[in-house]
C-alpha cells in the first residue's frame, strides 16, 4: 500500500490492524461476482439511492467491472481528502471510529463467494468499498462521518462489549467460510447469544454502535413514505436493498431514540430509520454526545473510567490531560476532590504529551487534587505568579497550603508549568499531601507533580496522545480464513478468466461454445458464469443457438434450486 499525505497522519497504532491487499488472491470469479452486484446494484440504486451515490463512485475510484485496488482509490479519494486501508474482517469498534476519525475508510479485504452474493454477515470489499466509499463524496456527509469517528473513538466500553466483538467476529468468518461445517456455526452462534445476555447496562460504546448500525450501516433519508438509501449496507446488498423500500420493513423517523434499538448482522433489519437530511444526523449525534462523559466530565465521567478497567484520559478544566487507569477518587462536600492512577500515567495538553511526563516518569501512578485552593479569587488555571506569591506558594521555598476541599499540601515548589496561559501543573519536593487522617503523597515517594484544575472538564477512552502513550489494539488472533481451492474449482475460475478475455477484447467469439461445454460438463449448477455468456451473445449479436440453450437450462436450474430464482432473473433482466 503506497503512502499519502492522509495516511501519513494516522497514529502508528492503527497500523497494526492494516494489511496489505491481497489483490493478485483475487479469482476471476471474485471479479464476476463484484461485476454482477455492482451491475445490479447501480440499475437500482439509480432510481432509489441519495443522489450522491452515482457520481460518488467515479469520485472515488470504483469501478463496476472488477475489483477496485486500493492504490488507485487512493489516488482517487486524496481529491476528496480521504483515504484507505485495508483489514482484516471485523476490527474493534473503537479503532473503526478511529480510522473515521483520519478521514480513513477502513475496507476488509476479502470478497463474499458466490453463494452470499446477496447478503454476507461479514464485512467485505463489496460493503466497504461500494457501499461506504460513494457517499463520503457528500461534504456534508463526509463531515459526519469523520465527527463520528471523532466522538466514538472517545467512548467508553466494556470488557462484556469486546467480548461481543470477537463472538460476532467469530460467527462472521465462520459464516463467510462456505465449508464451516453448519455445527460449528450454531455453536457460534449460541456463543453470541450468551455474550448478549452478559452485556448489563449498556456502555457508551455500545449506546453509539447502535446510531452508527442505523444511519452510517443502515440508513435512509428523505420523506418517510419514500426514502433513498445511503446506508452502506443497504448500498452494497442487492436483496437488502430492494427489500429495504418495501412495506415489510417498518420506517421510523431517526432521533435519539435510536440508540435504543439493538441489531443482529446475521439477519435482514425489520425496522430502518429516515432522517431527513445529513445535517440531522449531525444534530441527533450531538444531542447524545452530550450525554457522554466526553462532555460531561465530573464525578460520573470519573466512575466510567474507573468502571472501564482500561486505560482513560481525564481532563482538568485548565485543559491538562491525565491518562491512564484510574483506580480510586475521594469526595468532599458531594464534590471530587482527588483522583489516582494505578500504574503508569502520561500528562499531556492538547493531544500532545508534556515533555518529561511520559509513562516512564509516572510508572508508579498519579495522584492529584481537583479543585480551588483556599483563599484565591481566581480558579486555579488563571492564577499567575503574582497570585501563588500572594497564597504563599513562591518557586524553590517551602510551602503550605490548603485546597477549599480540605486537602493540604506541603513541600518546596520547583517547577510550574503552563501552556497557553494556563496554569497546569505544580511540581514539588520533600512533599506531603494530605486529606484528614488520610496520607495522599509522602515526601518519599519522589517529585510531586500536582495537577491545575478546580473541575474534571472530560472524560474519554483512551490516551490523550495514543503514540507517545503506546496504545496499541489487539490484533486478532483469529484470521478470517482463506479458501483453499481445488483443482475443479480452478478450472472453473479459469473459465471466468476466458469470458473475461472475450468480453474486454472482443474477440475469439468461437471459443464460447468449447466454454459452455466445459460448464456443462464439469460445473453443472454454476449459474453466473452461464449469464456471462448469454450476455457476451447478446451484446455482440452473435448468430448462435447457443443463448437458447444457456436459457433453457437457467429455467431448469430455477425449477431445481428455487434459492436462484431472484438472482438468475435478475441478471436476465440487464442482458440487452
Amino acid at each position: 500500500m503506497k503512502k499519502n499525505a492522509i495516511l501519513d497522519r494516522l497514529p502508528r497504532h492503527l497500523f497494526q490492524l492494516v494489511i496489505d491487499q491481497p489483490y493478485n488472491s483475487y479469482t476471476w470469479q471474485d471479479h464476476s461476482v463484484w461485476r454482477f452486484v455492482m451491475r445490479q446494484n447501480v440499475d437500482f440504486l439509480k432510481k432509489f439511492a441519495h443522489h450522491s451515490y452515482l457520481k460518488g463512485l467515479e469520485q472515488t475510484g470504483i469501478g463496476i467491472e472488477q475489483i477496485p485496488d486500493l492504490d488507485t482509490m487512493n489516488r482517487i479519494l486524496a481529491k476528496i481528502g480521504w483515504a484507505a486501508v485495508t483489514v482484516d474482517g471485523f476490527i474493534p469498534p473503537a479503532a473503526f471510529m478511529e480510522f473515521q476519525a483520519y478521514n480513513v475508510l477502513v475496507i476488509a479485504a476479502d470478497i463474499r463467494p458466490i453463494d452470499q452474493i446477496e447478503y454476507t454477515p461479514a464485512p467485505d470489499i463489496i460493503h466497504e468499498a461500494a457501499g461506504h466509499a460513494p457517499i463520503i463524496s457528500d461534504p456534508e456527509y463526509a463531515a459526519y462521518l469523520k465527527y463520528f469517528g471523532e466522538i466514538g473513538s472517545k467512548a467508553f466500553s466494556s470488557s462484556a462489549d469486546y467480548q461481543l466483538y470477537e463472538a460476532i467476529r467469530h460467527l462472521s468468518i465462520l459464516k463467510a467460510d462456505p465449508t464451516t461445517p453448519e455445527t460449528s456455526i450454531e455453536a457460534a452462534e449460541a456463543r453470541l447469544v450468551q455474550k448478549e445476555s452478559e452485556l448489563g447496562m449498556p456502555s457508551e460504546m455500545a449506546l453509539i454502535r447502535n446510531l452508527h448500525w442505523w444511519t452510517v450501516e443502515y440508513g435512509l433519508i428523505g420523506d418517510l413514505q419514500s426514502p433513498k438509501i445511503y446506508g452502506a449496507g443497504l448500498l452494497s446488498s442487492i436483496g437488502e436493498s430492494a427489500k429495504a423500500l418495501s412495506d415489510h420493513v417498518k420506517k421510523i423517523p431517526y432521533s435519539i431514540d435510536a440508540v435504543y434499538y439493538n441489531f443482529d448482522i446475521t439477519k435482514p433489519q425489520p425496522q430502518l430509520f429516515v432522517t431527513p437530511d445529513f445535517a440531522h444526523l449531525t444534530t441527533v449525534l450531538d444531542e447524545f454526545a452530550n450525554r457522554m462523559a466526553l462532555r460531561k466530565g465530573g464525578i460520573e465521567g470519573v466512575l466510567k473510567a474507573i468502571e472501564s478497567a482500561n486505560t482513560a484520559t481525564c481532563v482538568f478544566s485548565s485543559g491538562l490531560e491525565v491518562s491512564g487507569t484510574f483506580s480510586d477518587y475521594l469526595m468532599a462536600q458531594n464534590q471530587l476532590v482527588y483522583l489516582r492512577v494505578a500504574g503508569p500515567a502520561m500528562l499531556s495538553f492538547e493531544g500532545k504529551a508534556l515533555q518529561g511526563h511520559g509513562k516512564e516518569y509516572h510508572a508508579d501512578g498519579f495522584g492529584s487534587p481537583v479543585g480551588r485552593i483556599k483563599n484565591a479569587i481566581k480558579p486555579p488555571a488563571l492564577l499567575e505568579d503574582y497570585d501563588l506569591k500572594v497564597l504563599g506558594i513562591e518557586k524553590d521555598k517551602f510551602v503550605d497550603f490548603e485546597f477549599e476541599s480540605g486537602i493540604k499540601v506541603r513541600g518546596t515548589l520547583r517547577t510550574v508549568t503552563r501552556k497557553k496561559g494556563k496554569l497546569l501543573l505544580l511540581s514539588f519536593s520533600d512533599c506531603r499531601v494530605t486529606f484528614e487522617d488520610q496520607v495522599l503523597f509522602d515526601p518519599s515517594w519522589g517529585m510531586y507533580d500536582m495537577a491545575v484544575g478546580e473541575s474534571i472538564s472530560s472524560v474519554y477512552s483512551g490516551p490523550a496522545d495514543p503514540d507517545a502513550f503506546g496504545l496499541a489494539y489487539p490484533v486478532p488472533e483469529e484470521k478470517t480464513h482463506k479458501i483453499v481451492y481445488t483443482e475443479k474449482q480452478k478450472d472453473l475460475h479459469e473459465l471466468y478468466h476466458q469470458v473475461r478475455k472475450i468480453r474486454d477484447e472482443r474477440s475469439d467469439f468461437e471459443k464460447l461454445s468449447s466454454i459452455w461445454k466445459s460448464l456443462l460438463a464439469s460445473h453443472t449448477g454454476e449459474w453466473l458464469l452461464a449469464i456471462e455468456l448469454m450476455e457476451i451473445i447478446s451484446e455482440n449479436h452473435i448468430n448462435t443457438p447457443l443463448f437458447g440453450e444457456i436459457n433453457t437450462y437457467l429455467k431448469k436450474l430455477k425449477q431445481e434450486q428455487p434459492e436462484l430464482v431472484n438472482l438468475i432473473d435478475r441478471g436476465l433482466r440487464l442482458i440487452p
